[in-house]
């Protein structure tokens, strides 16, 4: 069994987790950001962390390339890592536990050398079926194929993990339709400390002016067809203020040219729609103003965390798959999934009531504060690390 001197020294001392994660030094996928945040905070509150995988700093994989999977996955800026053992010894060694982010191969055989090192292995759940069916086109109507990429996950990596961090309850009560019988720990991926409000100066808004001319609505996320722009495009284009209004939707993904396409159609004002360095996302966010989100399947969508932080009010898609409308602290964040007329209606009621807008910005910041940074979440998380390691 894995030795951590006394019982009463493993609770309090620091730890030495490694993070294993396919693609770890690629800065627009989500999990990838989420993973470089928590490694950053987790050394911020004295722990050590050993990042495995594709562009970590010390412990770097080599690239493993899937015929047709691979180029699918590369659009959403995902790799998959190829599995070594001299790789996970070397990293392994000396640790208190193995943390395991996705189920592919590489994180499988990563959990495999754990175990026969004797070090307790722990995994999250980042990759919700859903979404990849999204991305498989016609396969995602077979009847039962989520059932079964639900299975698969669990039958690959997830049945032989006793602690599994989950973003959301909506994740939580998924897995367990699914059978999964893991203790699940529900901690927000969290938000990096940079994103903030205006300061007072600037966002210092006559709550009686008109509303700015371009009023400008940002959405960020994977163009990719389970996060649903083209409604955005269609509501905005409806919108009683569409003239007025400029569109920016940041990321990258597969969609990207039938997005700017139907943009460049249906849109009064160009849009900016393409790929927003992660450094230059605050700054963004905090020039809008208004967040839409018009996911279909999310496990938690963090950009929307990341724009309530920067003081933006959302509006939010209500779907069953997706945990995004959680964050809404009043109706008029939401609108039905897929609803474009109903979208533009609730574009042109904030647009329409600027002095609601500011107050409930304040207040969406303040909340996010107070519920999502990412120093709450680590801690959590190493409260789940020392459990597993504790058993």
């Amino acid at each position: 069994m894995h030795e951590n001197g006394t019982g009463e020294e493993s609770i309090d001392r620091p730890l030495t987790i490694a993070l294993v994660v396919d693609t770890v030094g690629n800065q627009g996928n989500g999990t990838s950001n989420s993973a470089l945040q928590w490694a950053a905070e987790l050394e911020r509150q004295g722990h050590h962390v050993r990042l495995v995988g594709i562009g970590a700093p010390e412990y770097p994989a080599r690239v493993n390339k899937v015929p047709l999977v691979s180029w699918v996955a590369s659009k959403q800026l995902m790799q998959f890592a190829q599995p070594s053992d001299t790789l996970f010894r070397t990293a392994f060694r000396g640790v208190d536990v193995v943390h395991v982010y996705m189920p592919f191969k590489f994180g499988r055989h990563a959990a495999k050398v754990a175990r026969q090192m004797g070090i307790p292995v722990t995994a999250g759940f980042h990759l919700q079926p859903e979404n990849v069916l999204y991305s498989a086109g016609p396969l995602r109507h077979i009847p039962g194929i989520s059932g079964f990429l639900y299975w698969l996950f669990k039958h690959w990596l997830y049945k032989r993990i006793d602690h599994i961090h989950v973003p959301t309850e909506m994740t939580a009560s998924l897995l367990r339709s699914h059978g999964y019988q893991a203790k699940l720990h529900v901690i927000s991926n969290g938000y990096s400390p940079v994103y903030t409000p205006k300061p007072p100066a600037e966002s210092s808004e006559d709550p009686d002016a008109a509303s700015p001319v371009p009023f400008r609505i940002i959405a960020s996320g994977r163009l990719a067809r389970e996060k649903d722009q083209i409604t955005l495009i269609k509501a905005v284009s409806m919108s009683r203020h569409a003239a007025d209004i400029q569109l920016v939707i940041a990321g990258t993904g597969p969609l990207k040219h039938y997005l700017k396409f139907r943009a460049g159609r249906l849109l009064a004002r160009k849009a900016d729609i393409g790929f927003h360095k992660h450094a230059d996302m605050p700054e963004l966010l905090r020039s809008g103003d208004l967040f839409v989100h018009c996911s279909i399947a999310d496990i938690e969508s963090v950009s929307v965390i990341e724009a309530m932080a920067c003081g933006l009010v959302p509006v939010i898609a209500a779907s069953e798959l997706s945990a995004a409308s959680q964050f809404a602290l009043l109706d008029e964040s939401l609108f039905p999934v897929r609803d474009a007329a109903l979208l533009a209606r609730r574009i042109d009621w904030w647009i329409a009531h600027q002095r609601e807008r500011v107050a409930w910005g304040a207040r969406y910041a303040q909340n996010t504060k107070e519920h999502y940074s990412v120093e709450a979440s680590v801690h959590k998380f190493v409260d789940m690390e020392r459990e597993a390691i504790e058993e």
